[in-house]
């Protein structure tokens, strides 16, 4: 318990470190928060739009305008707190590598993994949070379906496993750097693969589609990330949400400690600049 504290306090000190950086530059952090308010306005303009030519349908299986709404506020929910608090430093781990300032960051008594992963905050990228919950309230005014007590407490736990198994790719491709050398195209690649996420599951179907569904949520499971717990206060869960959901309680803890075990290869394998 000591050591969970110690860690705790460790975070906070982050937290607080990054948020008078932010606040240093005030104008420059206004302008992201709005830079990030107006994407997600302009892709949900895309969507309004898309489905008021599919009123009757949606987007198949239940996917109608305010399920959907749910839906597109899961995904900011889920990607607004991995771009604040993941994406700044795994996109700096490579540079870590290639200076040789992973030295410093080693020779810390603290967990490595913790150091790097946790080090900076991005707080203008909580905006989108913020309109998240407004948009997931406005949807559940709206909805046809209610959901089950059981279902409500059920959706910040699968945000938290959707979080913790995206932090486990960005983990795992910021380990391949060690190997890689320079790397600039991890957040590229990190937003192609995770780009599948942010439609729902039931799109994947056909002779395209079906194998898609199937690499992406059992082999590589990015279709959980925002089905499960999108699912649970857009949709009646049926016996395969609930297997879907249960599938991704095992996800999160394989995809936790695959992360876990290739930082550490990589870390064994890295040769500090001094070598």
């Amino acid at each position: 318990m000591s050591q969970l504290k110690r860690y705790l306090r460790v975070l906070m000190v982050f937290a607080r470190n990054s948020l008078i950086r932010s606040m240093t530059f005030r104008t420059n952090f206004i302008m992201e928060c709005i830079s990030n308010l107006a994407w997600v306005v302009l892709n949900l303009a895309f969507y309004v739009l898309l489905l008021s030519y599919t009123q009757k349908n949606g987007l198949g299986s239940g996917w109608t305008q305010y399920p959907f709404f749910v839906f597109l506020a899961t995904i900011q929910f889920i990607y607004s707190l991995v771009e604040a608090f993941l994406m700044p430093n795994v996109e700096e781990f490579s540079e870590l590598v290639r200076s040789g300032d992973l030295d410093f960051a080693l020779l810390k008594p603290i967990d490595t993994q913790f150091l790097v992963s946790l080090a900076k905050f991005d707080w203008s990228a909580l905006s989108n949070f913020v309109f998240a919950s407004g948009l997931l309230t406005f949807a559940m005014i709206h909805i046809d379906h209610q959901p089950s007590l059981g279902a409500i407490l059920l959706y910040p736990f699968y945000i938290a496993c959707s979080v913790a198994i995206l932090y486990s790719l960005t983990i795992v491709l910021a380990a391949t750097t060690v190997w890689l050398g320079r790397n600039q195209s991890i957040y590229e690649f990190w937003f192609y693969i995770t780009n599948f996420s942010r439609y729902p599951r039931e799109i994947y179907s056909g002779p395209v589609g079906a194998p898609l569904q199937f690499v992406f949520t059992y082999l590589i499971p990015i279709l959980v990330v925002v089905n499960v717990p999108a699912r649970m206060l857009a949709k009646p869960l049926t016996t395969g949400d609930w297997r879907l959901a249960a599938f991704a309680l095992l996800a999160t803890a394989a995809s936790l400690a695959f992360g876990r075990w290739l930082f550490n290869r990589a870390i064994h394998s890295y040769r500090s600049a001094s070598s």
